[in-house]
């Protein structure tokens, strides 16, 4: 049997090579689709492999009566409807190791360019003004760092944190004491991070619970010299209500990669306020991250496909489920 594997969104052409090599698959990987395209095309899919651009909702599940896969190059899931999938015996499977380096030094850098005005200096130096004064900083050294989710990536952070001699605390409800004991790490509840933190960086699940967890409640809580990082995913923060509090001195500022919407809508409150940083998206954009996720997903493609080998199961429920 000749398995259809489709690519709708830009991944690196080294998982091209990965799917081509095998005998038994055939692949169609024409770049960056459309929506309209993808409706098209899906239903002869037998496997998608795909990044975040691609919106895997119950009208593409529906098109894809054939579909018994789909690969992430990448560990978000969010745009995949996996109950719909779940329900059609279609298996999801991502790459949560491949942008574990990437994600924690973009988040990184966003911390030490937030700490000390680097964007906003850059700018100013470049309309040809000298502001040294108007740019004081903070050092990392001594502040208290607060992770909201100690997976594989605010582990990371945390190394790296603890390198620049920052107190590192972390909430997670899923993880146990002694192994961030063993990292240097205490484990706190999430009150205490709020209250605690003087850098607050999320890497947490988007859930029910999680959602705009950073809030006017929240902020509530925490000093006014705060300063929040999210490369995660952009709705667990509320965003009309950090823009309030920066801009009422409440918070001290704020890096994002990752927005509700994206991209960002004209009108985000967030996107040009003084005291934040953003970018498009781009913690897991390196090359380096790029090949590992898109290689990974196309291997859990072929060993899926070919030799019943299933790994990184997202939604374990389709296992054994009679396609819809």
């Amino acid at each position: 049997m000749t398995f259809h594997v489709l690519v709708p969104d830009s991944v690196h052409p080294r998982a091209l090579d990965v799917l081509t090599a095998v005998d038994g698959l055939t692949v169609t990987a024409p770049g960056q689709m459309t929506r309209a395209e993808l409706l098209g095309a899906v239903g002869a899919a037998n496997a998608l492999v795909i990044r975040s651009a691609s919106k895997i909702d119950a009208e593409v599940l529906a098109a894809a009566p054939k579909l018994h896969l789909i690969a992430r190059a990448g560990v978000g899931v969010d745009n995949v409807d996996l109950e719909e999938a779940t329900r059609r015996g279609i298996v999801v499977v991502n790459t949560p190791d491949g942008n574990t380096i990437s994600t924690a030094e973009h988040t990184f850098g966003l911390m030490l360019a937030l700490a000390r005005h680097i964007p906003q200096a850059h700018q100013s130096l470049s309309e040809g003004k000298w502001e040294r004064k108007a740019f004081m900083g903070v050092e990392l050294r001594g502040k208290t760092l607060g992770i909201v989710g100690f997976g594989r990536i605010g582990r990371a952070v945390a190394k790296r944190a603890l390198a620049f001699e920052m107190q590192v605390i972390a909430y997670d409800p899923y993880i146990p004491a002694d192994l961030a004991a063993d990292l240097g790490v205490e484990l706190v509840d999430l009150e205490s991070i709020y209250r605690r933190s003087d850098f607050i960086t999320l890497h947490t699940l988007l859930t029910d619970e999680t959602r705009e967890m950073i809030n006017r409640d929240s902020i509530a809580l925490m000093k006014p010299s705060v300063r929040i990082i999210d490369a995660a995913r952009g709705a667990l923060v509320n965003e009309a209500d950090l823009a309030e509090a920066i801009r009422a001195g409440r918070v001290a500022g704020a890096a994002l990669d990752v927005f509700p919407q994206e991209p960002p809508p004209p009108d985000d409150p967030l996107i040009g306020l003084p005291g934040v940083i953003h970018t498009p998206h781009l913690a897991a954009s390196t090359e380096d991250a790029q090949i590992v996720v898109a290689v990974e997903a196309a291997q859990l493609v072929v060993d899926a496909l070919l030799k019943g080998d299933y790994r990184n199961v997202v939604n374990p429920g389709a296992l054994g489920v009679r396609p819809a």
